[in-house]
């Protein structure tokens, strides 16, 4: 079989995988294909944690046609016991002949054990094929499975001067119909998303996904001295979603209450220059197998994860970043993208990796990746 062929085989794997995209944490995304004389008899995904494996989808639906054929799944085959038996086990059972892997999985439980199970089973197996795209597919669960620490997107919508609003304070909307869809998309893959008390008393945000078949994901609002307002619209969404607020100071009984009857919950962190201390923050989310958060402002939050300004360089405490810039011109004294972070040497600037842009409507979309220590 020629490698064109194993990548259309993975391609396909990684598009049965993002199907679920939103709904796996803590799991990884995995799409698996089963292949039988250059056809295609089997195909699966995993839908959410504890349910059933892709590749156990996959040889389902192959059935006896599984016997002597080939799989193809992005990420590694598990080989423990976890909320389901090992992948592993079902594969030699099912009398796979050779196993095509995108990447290894980097959960210190797996990490090329799945593959040595499958080697010893007498199994060909053959791993880094479209390794980037499976990387990227799963890069949030990367991160977390070995960090416990959530995947962190910053996302901003700006005029071509760089304001995220106008001098008044006015944002909507700023990037086009396109963008907005695009940002949609980002919150369903999201597990969850986060403002600023700023964002919530300037423009009321429901900070919903409305897209067809979306869901809502977690909100986190950063309130270092609780003044959101219970009637804010973020409380108020359709959906069932939880919203947590982040404060410096401990509330009140009263506030408690209050806030609990529109079904937010308070936590008290740590304080910090900047507000609510975000590495406090995202460790706690981790703790709730909360394994991505797309940040969406306002300036001083998105700010605040670049990281310590006195610090030389600046170490973000976000991972990637999206900006999306309108053909429009604010001037003046309009609200920057990054009020308060400046840095005095261009060498100390923080740079980004894997840049990409092209166009969504009117608006230029931006994509990269935060350098972080020895990336640099």
């Amino acid at each position: 079989m020629s490698t064109s062929d194993r990548e259309v085989f993975i391609a396909k794997a990684i598009e049965l995988a993002r199907r679920a995209e939103g709904r796996t944490s803590p799991n990884p995304l995995v799409g698996a294909v089963v292949v039988q004389g250059g056809e295609i008899v089997g195909v699966g995904f995993h839908a959410q944690a504890g349910a059933p494996h892709a590749e156990i989808h996959a040889l389902r639906m192959a059935a006896e046609k599984a016997r002597g054929a080939d799989l193809y799944v992005n990420l590694e085959p598990c080989c423990h016991q976890g909320r389901t038996p090992p992948c592993t086990n079902a594969i030699i059972a099912a009398g796979i002949r050779r196993v095509f892997i995108g990447i290894l999985d980097p959960n210190p439980q797996v990490d090329g054990k799945g593959i040595a199970a499958l080697r010893r089973a007498g199994i060909e197996v053959e791993t880094g094929i479209l390794a980037e795209a499976c990387r990227r597919l799963n890069e949030a669960y990367c991160k977390f499975i070995t960090t416990r620490l959530p995947f962190v997107t910053l996302k901003f919508a700006a005029s071509l001067d760089g304001k995220i609003a106008t001098t008044t304070g006015a944002s909507k909307w700023i990037s086009g119909e396109a963008s907005r869809r695009f940002v949609h998309e980002l919150r369903n893959r999201n597990d969850a998303i986060s403002v600023g008390v700023g964002t919530i008393l300037a423009d009321d945000p429901r900070l919903t996904t409305r897209i067809e078949g979306g869901r809502d994901p977690l909100c986190l609002i950063f309130d270092s001295h609780l003044r959101t307002p219970p009637e804010a619209r973020v409380f108020h969404a359709a959906s069932a979603r939880r919203v947590i607020i982040a404060t410096r100071r401990e509330p009140t009984p009263q506030e408690r209450e209050r806030f609990a009857g529109v079904g937010a919950e308070i936590l008290s962190f740590p304080g910090d220059e900047g507000g609510v201390s975000i590495p406090h923050v995202l460790r706690e989310l981790g703790k709730r197998d909360v394994m991505s958060l797309l940040v969406e402002g306002g300036g001083r939050l998105g700010a605040a994860f670049l990281g310590n300004r006195n610090a030389s360089p600046a170490e973000p405490l976000a991972d990637k970043f999206y900006l999306f810039l309108a053909p429009c011109i604010f001037g003046g004294d309009a609200y920057p993208l990054f009020p308060g972070f400046g840095i005095e040497a261009v060498g100390e600037a923080i740079s980004l990796r894997d840049t990409r842009s092209w166009r969504l409507g009117e608006d230029l979309a931006f994509e990269g990746y935060f350098t972080h220590g020895d990336e640099r």
